[in-house]
């Protein structure tokens, strides 16, 4: 089974009006809840006047996400991130955060109305958003001679890998991160060269 799924290609805002209340929804791609709890700060002090900062995020493999979460903001319970939760869900994209930003129009528009409001913001930014594949990725940990490091970096650059760390000591250690489909090609490079490697996941 692949462990490939669709995530957001960038960032991306639309914005709608509902009986005078402005909604400004926004599309991040995130990796974490404490890039959630940022982007999240960071647009309560853009619009500091808005009257609801409202929010969902999911991160991991749409369906069976690692973690997922929303934020009603003050708004009546259940009308505005579970509605947003729920749009990002059946449009089947991972580590995504949508954040709609309300300012009141003076008209009240219930819970159903606000309901459709947030599901419908939520959807005007999804349904436009670019999606890429992020696909799951490998960390393999490699032992090799000083000689070996330029070999290893170029052979990672010409195929999707990263050198995320070199430790030097007696000899190299180095920490690779690759996609899933590099594995059996890293290990035959490994070997040509005499390499000692393990993956760590």
């Amino acid at each position: 089974m692949s462990k490939d799924y669709p995530v957001p290609a960038g960032f991306l805002e639309r914005e709608t009006e509902i009986k005078k209340s402005r909604f400004i929804a926004r599309v991040y791609p995130v990796a974490s809840r404490d890039e959630v709890k940022e982007l999240a700060a960071l647009a309560h002090r853009e619009f500091p006047d808005a009257r609801h900062v409202c929010w969902a995020y999911q991160i991991g493999r749409p369906g069976s996400a690692a973690e997922a979460g929303m934020n009603d903001d003050g708004e009546p319970s259940g009308t505005a991130g579970k509605p947003i939760l729920n749009v990002i869900q059946h449009k089947d994209l991972g580590d995504v955060l949508v954040i709609v930003i309300r300012y009141f129009g003076g008209i009240k528009l219930g819970a159903g109305g606000l309901v459709r409001a947030y599901a419908g913001a939520a959807e005007s930014v999804l349904s436009a958003v670019d999606r890429k594949v992020q696909q799951s990725r490998l960390q393999v940990r490699v032992a090799l001679g000083f000689a070996d490091e330029q070999p290893l970096r170029h052979w990672c650059e010409n195929s999707d890998g990263l050198v995320e760390q070199v430790d030097y000591g007696s000899g190299v250690s180095a920490l690779v991160s690759l996609p899933e489909v590099a594995r059996e090609p890293f290990a035959g490079f490994c070997e040509a060269r005499g390499l000692d490697y393990r993956f760590e996941n």
